[in-house]
This record gives structure tokens, C-alpha cells and sequence, in this order.
């Protein structure tokens, strides 16, 4: 099965984790991390469930006033976030291209916005914040496509003499497909207004598309999913996690946002599946919750040389969930014995924590904290609550459960392939 596997699907998974446009998916959202972390720890100070924190910030700074700096956050980061991606995105893949980068970031933001604005070039809170995120991800790859792909056409290639300052030469180098590029897409915009009587697509997209997508990834089979594709991907070589985040952070902004609209409106929290909380309590360690697999290690395999070592070289970066030390030391990748556990641990913790979350034992992730937070602390932080401490304790106790036996297994195996070479 897995010379089947090597031979006919790791070649085509390694050019889907290589595909420029996914590429670009997923570099423009990790551009922006700085400011969704920003957006998330202000999030955590305004809404922080502790009665005394809440009671002392009022008598300080006034009942609520203190609020709006968190409210200034929010509207910097998760506020902006369509935006943000439509230059991030359409930057990244044309330098993927080796094309003017720069001029194609600023292309694909101009190019959202002829669908993002609407009346006397009015912007809505949809327009620019986690709802337009679709078609901010769409309008920025064809717009930075397109502009690439004109930009090598000679043709169009408005050369300034040599005494000309550098950047004005590429501003000039690029104007034709720039003026190309932004007249097609307000024609298409144009024509979709007037034909289909649109006024706000990027709305009408949302109630139709987005909206009713985003239900059907909060749910537990779509967790199962999530939990699978990455570790199956791992087993065989692929950096599954590179391949799965572009989808993970496409639902994972607007579930944030509306999970803290929700509950600032005092209302529970809809959305249970999103990154925060894949972080906190399945990517425990990394993927497949190896965190655990390290503690089975040392509990099991101490007097097997190769998994002891590597045991104790993955200990500290998989603390910070880091761990592919781990997956290319033990290995895991294509290991007949561990590739079991390996994807059957992350889809046990994701169907508890899943079930535990929507009966309300644990509230619903709502920040998105640093991937490299430790596990239990990271439960704690997404959350705002030490149940989700708990939760994640409780995972890896599981987790290493699942693991001893074939740890145990693999070890066996390796003594008695060691006393094989001796005789």
C-alpha cells in the first residue's frame, strides 16, 4: 500500500503543496498573522471573563470607555482583514512570478475594491472586514494573474530613459497593464450591476455562498476531515499542514469575527471549528498531537536508542509545536506502525473536543493565540477560560494512550531486528 501510495500520490500532493496560487493563499494570510494575533489579544482585554478584571477596568477608566481601544484594535486587524488579503495574496503570487510584486499588491487591491465599493463609492463593514474574504481571495489571484501575464508582454512595456529614477521606471513599466488590468474588472463589475441588478455583490456572495459555507464546515464530519487530510498528507512525506491552511484560514477569520460579535452581543458563539481551536487541542505538539507521542516515548521506548534520542532532540521544539524533527527522525513519514496513531489521535481529539465544546463544558474558541504556544497554555488563551486548559491536559493523556501501544510495538520490532544483526 505504501509503494502504491509513494509512486501515485505523493507525486501529485507534492504539486498541490507546490502550487503557486495556494502558495500565495497561504503566505498572504500568514503576512497578516501579526495583526489577527493583534486583533485577538485586544478581543481577550476587552472581553476577558474574570467579574474583578472587568469591575477594576470599569472604576479605573470609566464604565466601558476602556473598551475602545480594544474596539480601535479590532478595527485596524479583523475590520480590514478583506482588504489586507486582496494585496497580500495578489503581492505573493506575483512573486511567485518574479513580476513587480509591489504593483501587483496594489493591482489587487484596486481590483477588489471595484467589487467592494457601491453607491457614491460607499465601503460596508463586509465589504472590508472577514465577509468578503472570498472574493477578496479570488479578485487578488485573477487580478495578479492577468497583471503578470501582461506584464510580460513587451509590448505593453513603456520604457523611460536611462537618467529616469529606478522606481518611476518600473511605475511607467507597468502602467498599460495596470489601466488593462482595473478596466476589465470594472467592466465585469459593470456589467454584473446592471444584468443581474447587484448593487453590493460582495453581499449577495456572502449571503448565498459564504454564509451557508461557513455552517457546513462547522460541523463534526467537516472536523474529522480537517483532522485527517494533514496527518494522511504527513505519513506520506507532504507538509499536510501547508496544503490544509489556506482552507483553515479562509474559514477561520469570519468564524473568529463572529464569534466575538456573538458574544459581545451576550448570545453563545457559533462557530466551534476554526484554527484556534484546532491549535489548542489537536495540533497539540504539531500535527498529529505528537506532544504526546514525545511523553509515550519516554515513558516506553527509553532503552531504544533511535526513538530515545530523537525523543529528546524533538522534546524542545515540540513544546512550541514544532515537530518535524520527530517525523523525519523516528520517522513517522511512511512507517508502517506509527502512521496508525498518527492519524487516528487528532480525529479522536478533534470528535471530544468537538462534542465537549457544543455541550457547552468548554466555551468556544474566540483568539487566535500564536501556533507556537505551548499546548495547555494555548487551551487557556483561546478559550479565556481554564477549562480549556483541561480540555487540552485531558487530550494529551488520551493522545499518549493511543500512542503507548505501538510505541510499544515499535519497540519490540526494533529489539528484535537489533538481535537479528547480532546473530
Amino acid at each position: 500500500m505504501f509503494k502504491f501510495l509513494e509512486e501515485k500520490f505523493v507525486p501529485v500532493a507534492a504539486r498541490i503543496g507546490n502550487q503557486r496560487h495556494l502558495i500565495a493563499v497561504r503566505d498572504g494570510f500568514i503576512a497578516i498573522m501579526p495583526l489577527t494575533i493583534a486583533g485577538s489579544l485586544a478581543v481577550l482585554v476587552n472581553n476577558l471573563p474574570i467579574d474583578l478584571y472587568q469591575n477594576m477596568m470599569n472604576a479605573v477608566f470609566g464604565d466601558g470607555n476602556w473598551k475602545q481601544w480594544g474596539g480601535n484594535v479590532w478595527s485596524a486587524t479583523f475590520a480590514m482583514m478583506s482588504i489586507l488579503l486582496a494585496f497580500t495574496i495578489a503581492y505573493n503570487l506575483a512573486k511567485g512570478y518574479g513580476k513587480d510584486s509591489l504593483a501587483a499588491g496594489v493591482m489587487g487591491l484596486a481590483a477588489y475594491m471595484t467589487f467592494g465599493t457601491f453607491g457614491e463609492g460607499g465601503l460596508t463593514g463586509l465589504t472590508t472586514g472577514t465577509g468578503g474574504i472570498f472574493i477578496a481571495i479570488i479578485i487578488s489571484l485573477l487580478a495578479s494573474e492577468l497583471f503578470c501575464r501582461l506584464s510580460g508582454n513587451s509590448k505593453l512595456l513603456i520604457k523611460m530613459p536611462d537618467g529616469v529614477p529606478p522606481a518611476v521606471s518600473k511605475s511607467f513599466a507597468s502602467l498599460l497593464p495596470v489601466i488593462i488590468t482595473i478596466s476589465i474588472f470594472a467592466l465585469v463589475r459593470t456589467i454584473i450591476t446592471v444584468t443581474l441588478e447587484m448593487p453590493d455583490i460582495i453581499g449577495s456572495f456572502y449571503a448565498a455562498v459564504q454564509e451557508p459555507f461557513m455552517g457546513l464546515t462547522n460541523t463534526w464530519t467537516a472536523g474529522l476531515i480537517l483532522a485527517f487530510i494533514p496527518a494522511f498528507l504527513w505519513t506520506l512525506g507532504v507538509h499536510g499542514a501547508n496544503i490544509i491552511d489556506p482552507f483553515m484560514q479562509t474559514i477561520n477569520a469570519d468564524a473568529i469575527a463572529k464569534n466575538v460579535t456573538a458574544l459581545q452581543a451576550g448570545e453563545a458563539a457559533p462557530y466551534i471549528i476554526n484554527k484556534p481551536f484546532f491549535d489548542a487541542f489537536v495540533n497539540m505538539g504539531g500535527s498529529g498531537t505528537t506532544i504526546a507521542l514525545i511523553i509515550a516515548i519516554f515513558i516506553f521506548a527509553r532503552k531504544n536508542k533511535q526513538y530515545s534520542t530523537v525523543g529528546k532532540l524533538s522534546a524542545a521544539p515540540g513544546l512550541f509545536n514544532i515537530n518535524e524533527p520527530l517525523l523525519f527522525g523516528l520517522p513517522i513519514v511512511l512507517n508502517p506502525i506509527l502512521f496508525i496513531p498518527f492519524i487516528l489521535t487528532p480525529m479522536v481529539n478533534v470528535s471530544i473536543a468537538y462534542f465537549v465544546t457544543k455541550l457547552g463544558l468548554v466555551p468556544v474558541a474566540t483568539v487566535v493565540a500564536p501556533w507556537t504556544i505551548p499546548p495547555v497554555l494555548n487551551g487557556l488563551l483561546v478559550t479565556q477560560h481554564w477549562s480549556g486548559a483541561v480540555l487540552s491536559l485531558v487530550l494529551i493523556v488520551i493522545s499518549v494512550l493511543i500512542y503507548l501501544p505501538f510505541i510499544a510495538m515499535a519497540n519490540r520490532m526494533s529489539v528484535k531486528n537489533s538481535e537479528q544483526k547480532v546473530d
